[in-house]
């Protein structure tokens, strides 16, 4: 099991990923696609990558464009190096989709 970050360590993480919002618990980004089609298409790649690594997000597609990403780890109640993981993968698959 990966364990807990503390604060310091979110922080630190964080640094690389300015567009994410954070609670103490959770990672959390919305994306916007040009069509319903493009956020499925994210969607699915995301769920590639998370099954690979064992590690799933809640996902939430909204507004037929909008998908967002919930990252946390359930069995550590909180943020683990695992949720920083998988957002810096959600953010290459998102950037090379461009």
């Amino acid at each position: 099991m990966n364990t807990r970050l503390e604060i310091n360590e979110i922080h630190s993480n964080m640094e690389r990923l300015p567009s994410w919002e954070f609670s103490p618990d959770t990672l959390t980004k919305t994306y916007t696609f040009e069509n319903f089609k493009q956020a499925i298409h994210f969607i699915n790649l995301i769920a590639d990558a998370a099954e690979d690594m064992d590690h799933h997000p809640d996902i939430l597609i909204f507004g037929w464009n909008k998908v967002r990403i919930t990252l946390s780890t359930h069995s550590a109640k909180g943020l683990t190096s695992y949720d920083f993981e998988l957002s810096n993968t959600i953010e290459n698959i998102f950037n090379n989709l461009k």
